[in-house]
């Protein structure tokens, strides 16, 4: 039962994170007021309070469910039952959270014991509304606060669906233009719209490369007696600049394997990632979750170092620009062979001994997709009577399951690309996947890609866009070893000072974690 010198050094780093991001042992001062409302954990829920007091934070949020909408007008424009309208509820928790009116110290007998709590108040009416029909926010584990920012913006965009105008989420999406070149100096853009920017960290530009490596080589030297003794405050460990962050993400990435339509082969190509539009609040996401070598995930121990104000104007695209050409349309050759049905000579063989005629066995296994024996003979007796059971096989590329489609769809792909995807590979939904992955020109030919020099501006979009200069206002910082266990606790700026909300706990923060982050929430900066 003794604990090795990993899992010492594991324990010290946790209890160390703990400590640091939820400020124990320094007095926090209490606050109360309108918009320092404490959320009553429900178990498990920490995820959704430090995501839901930073939303709250932000203009659009306050005005859509605050400012210009009173509770009694969310009643009365809610449906027959206000208990599950994601509106409705959204009102009432902003209200709650931002009226002051449940912003109120506890009573006396329990002040004693309470340091800076207050009663707060619990979403549970929220929380069922706003996880209904998901198996895993409806539980009662931890999750992960990314994946909860994520579903609760698109909850948010379908509930406004009718009156886009309103639709606080808008304010969180940008546009993402994706551009690879071709090794025949060809080029093709693809975009899409997203609502975080997650970065890579790269270890290989932490700024304090002597320390790391004296701290190792020290550690090395030491027994375990040392190392075990040693304070947290002693541990180095790599500080790696926000701005190198940015650098990996827009920095330009091969591409293997890629099929030209240019070159009718496959090459390697390079794709550089830019931003078509800045939107109004910025969320980047560190990935601080990777796979090792042996696919076990391990939570990276690593500061990021994190300034009050970025800018990030080099990071916007230029889309197509003169002198480059765009690279023709196309289906790499294989998939146009593949697409033809073609039967299963076992299975025909097998059917023709029993008497069948072969033209008929033939199109019994393409119709069941080479399935097998029974099938082929089931649909045999089936379609004996049909009028075009003697005609010949057409060659063109048979239709698609429409529930194949709309599987592939609800992965995210676009319906042109999910039916060129089962054509080329019988139907099997699985090897479709693949066949998208193996074959990004295909997913980027059907998307929205630019084909003339005039691209939409963001205007057109409708998407918000502005200078790219941003200052950091939220943190939701993550204590444990993974996204589904541990605890979330949010920073956020009020009022010109920094204000920490832990459950239903608010305070003063004296020193807010900026280095140990998960998500940064950054507004734009009007130039």
């Amino acid at each position: 039962t003794e604990m090795t010198t990993a899992e010492r050094e594991l324990d010290q780093n946790t209890n160390f994170d703990w400590n640091r991001i939820q400020e124990s042992g320094k007095e926090l001062v209490p606050v109360f007021g309108p918009g320092y409302t404490g959320l009553v954990n429900l178990g498990n829920s920490c995820y959704l309070a430090a995501t839901m007091q930073i939303l709250f934070s932000t203009h659009s949020f306050i005005s859509r469910y605050f400012s210009h909408q009173s509770l009694k007008l969310a009643f009365e424009m809610a449906p027959a039952d206000p208990t599950l309208d994601l509106n409705m509820q959204l009102t009432k928790l902003g209200h709650g959270l931002l009226s002051g009116k449940y912003s109120i110290p506890v009573t006396e007998k329990d002040a004693a014991t309470a340091e800076a709590r207050q009663e707060g108040i619990p979403p549970r009416m929220f929380k069922s509304v706003v996880a209904a029909g998901h198996g895993e926010f409806s539980s009662m584990r931890q999750q992960d606060a990314l994946d909860f920012f994520l579903h609760l913006l698109d909850k948010v965009e379908r509930g406004n669906n009718t009156r886009p105008d309103l639709d606080p989420s808008r304010s969180f999406k940008f546009g993402v233009e994706e551009k690879i070149l071709c090794s025949s100096g060809k080029v093709s853009y693809n975009k899409r719209d997203d609502c975080i920017l997650s970065l890579n960290i790269p270890l290989q530009e932490a700024t304090n490369k002597d320390e790391l490596e004296a701290f190792n080589n020290q550690t090395a030297g030491k027994g375990l007696e040392e190392n075990n003794i040693r304070s947290t405050d002693e541990i180095v460990r790599p500080r790696v600049p926000l701005e190198a962050c940015l650098a990996t993400f827009a920095s330009p990435e091969q591409i293997h394997d890629y099929y030209s339509t240019a070159l009718k082969g496959k090459t390697t190509a390079i794709k550089t990632t830019g931003l078509t539009s800045f939107l109004d609040y910025l969320v980047l996401h560190m990935r601080k979750f990777v796979m090792d070598a042996g696919w076990v995930p391990k939570k990276l121990d690593v500061y990021i170092d994190v300034p009050d104000v970025i800018d990030i104007s080099h990071m916007r695209s230029k889309g197509l620009q003169p002198g480059e050409e765009l690279l023709p349309d196309g289906v790499p050759e294989e998939v146009t062979e593949t697409a033809q049905p073609v039967a299963n000579e076992e299975i025909v063989a097998q059917l023709v001994s029993m008497g069948f005629n072969q033209l008929h066995c033939q199109k019994a296994a393409i119709n069941t997709s080479n399935a097998g024996v029974e099938e082929a003979t089931n649909w045999l007796f089936s379609h004996m009577d049909d009028p075009d059971i003697d005609a010949p096989i057409s060659h063109q590329a048979s239709d698609v399951d429409q529930s194949s489609v709309d599987t592939l769809i609800s992965f995210g792909f676009a319906e042109e690309v999910a039916r060129k995807a089962l054509k080329a590979s019988g139907g099997d939904i699985e090897k479709a996947t693949d066949w998208i992955f193996n074959n990004p020109n295909a997913s980027f030919s059907d998307m929205d890609v630019s084909s003339s020099s005039s691209v939409q501006t963001p205007a057109q979009t409708g998407l918000p866009d502005g200078g790219g200069r941003y200052k950091l206002f939220g943190i939701v910082s993550h204590m444990g070893t993974s996204t589904h266990c541990g605890h979330y606790v949010a920073h956020i700026l009020k009022e010109g000072r920094w204000v920490i909300f832990n459950d239903s706990k608010v305070g003063i923060s004296t020193d807010p974690p900026k280095d140990m982050g998960y998500l940064y929430f950054f507004q734009r900066l009007d130039n």
